[in-house]
């Protein structure tokens, strides 16, 4: 039976890999729920260690979640926006893990940035002074402001929110929303010491090369990959690149395209891989909405990492919804697309975002929309990928690990791959 959580033509659609605005709808409800759970999981631990904390610390904290509550009170979409941000989840991911003392302090501190966010958002009038102990008041999806006084001073007025160092040393002013708006919608601001976030061209998704959440430390994955300085985030080739990838997803199947752009919160860049190694990406369980990347060198290389990457956001979402593999039996694989053996959740996680690019290069293969170039790479691919994630599917079917409902899943991964090359129906 499908999981009562999902209606099952949204599961099934789910597993098949192909964009359905209703499944989208549902994945970032899952979102919002395990976000939520994780800020009032957050606000427990902090209550119940009250006694434990810096008196000043707690003070700012409770002044802070005053913030929010009020700007959630204004403006709730505005605020959800914001929680649902992907480095908001990285942060609470950090937070709940830390060690008390003053690791925990730390990044209970973050809350200031949070609340300044949701207050911008929401159109919310901020008041009062907050402490930013690293110097740095990260807003999430909006930009950081420098603070080297350690604290910062918010008031609001007709041109709307101010937020300014303690110490007189920068400022800022971010407009009050006149009207709602979407995730991740532009915003400007004047002032020194402030940066402000980049909206990539023709929707809302972020380049965020600022937020101090953006990677965990020291960076993640094999190497490991560490998040790119601003200075070292060409933003013209970046934009240029995203246009074209945007493009070419649109010419051969616009529901994807659609669809990199309602999952997608932010791009994280990445710092370059060494010469002649291949760009790579990365998803955090943690943060899902943000797509970690290593400068792709071609918009269509660029196009197959957003479709990968909005693959590993939908499973991690959906498994937070209904959980597909049983955790504790350990045993490692090796598939076609890596070199080392994984687990059984690794290999759902490879298969399900290779089935999307399969399925993606057999619309490439066969549609009329292609650039010559990239039909060329598909027809090479197409192939060799397919087998490989027929392998990966079988090797899941054939394993005790999978909950019913992962089953379920995979058996609907396989009816959509064994479609793929063999009518011309697949491609309508």
């Amino acid at each position: 039976m499908t999981p009562a959580p999902i209606p099952a033509e949204d599961f099934g659609a789910l597993a098949g890999t192909r964009p359905a605005a209703r499944g989208t709808r549902t994945l970032r409800a899952a979102i919002h729920a395990r976000r939520m759970l994780l800020l009032k999981s957050l606000l427990v631990r902090t209550d119940r260690q009250r006694r434990l904390l810096d008196p000043a610390v707690r003070r700012d904290f409770e002044r802070a979640w005053a913030l929010l509550t009020a700007a959630e009170r204004t403006g709730p979409a505005a605020v959800r926006e914001v929680l649902d941000y992907p480095t908001t989840g990285a942060w609470l991911a950090a937070a709940l893990a830390a060690p008390q003392g003053a690791a925990f302090e730390r990044h209970l501190a973050h809350l200031a940035g949070v609340a300044v966010a949701a207050a911008v958002r929401a159109g919310h009038p901020p008041a009062g002074t907050l402490a930013v102990p690293t110097g740095l008041l990260a807003l999430p999806g909006l930009g950081v402001l420098r603070c080297p006084s350690g604290r910062v001073r918010l008031a609001g007025g007709p041109g709307g929110a101010r937020i300014a160092d303690d110490g007189g040393h920068t400022e800022a002013v971010l407009p009050h929303p006149a009207s709602p708006t979407g995730p991740g919608a532009s915003r400007t601001a004047d002032g020194s010491g402030w940066s402000a976030l980049r909206t990539l061209p023709g929707g809302t998704v972020r380049l965020d090369d600022l937020d101090p959440y953006r990677t965990p430390l020291p960076g993640t994955g094999p190497g490991p990959l560490r998040a790119a300085d601003r200075c070292d985030c060409p933003w013209g080739t970046w934009a240029r690149r995203w246009r074209r990838a945007r493009e070419l997803l649109t010419a051969v199947d616009g529901c994807r395209a659609a669809e990199t752009g309602a999952v997608l919160r932010a791009v994280v860049p990445l710092a370059a891989p060494d010469t002649g190694a291949a760009p790579m990406g990365a998803t955090l369980r943690s943060a899902p909405g943000a797509a970690l990347l290593q400068l792709p060198g071609t918009a269509r290389e660029l196009a197959e990492s957003l479709v990968h990457e909005t693959h590993h956001t939908k499973l991690a979402a959906l498994d937070e919804l209904v959980p597909l593999c049983r955790p504790g039996k350990g045993a490692s694989h090796r598939v076609g697309w890596r070199p080392d053996p994984r687990p059984v959740p690794a290999v759902l996680q490879g298969a399900y975002a290779h089935l999307a690019l399969t399925d993606l290069w057999w619309r490439v293969r066969t549609g009329a929309g292609a650039a010559p170039a990239w039909r060329r790479r598909a027809g090479e691919r197409f192939e060799g990928l397919r087998e490989e994630v027929g392998q990966a599917l079988s090797l899941l079917l054939e394993s005790d690990e999978l909950t019913p409902a992962g089953r379920e899943f995979v058996q609907g991964m396989e009816r959509h791959h064994a479609g793929l090359g063999v009518t011309a129906q697949n491609v309508l």
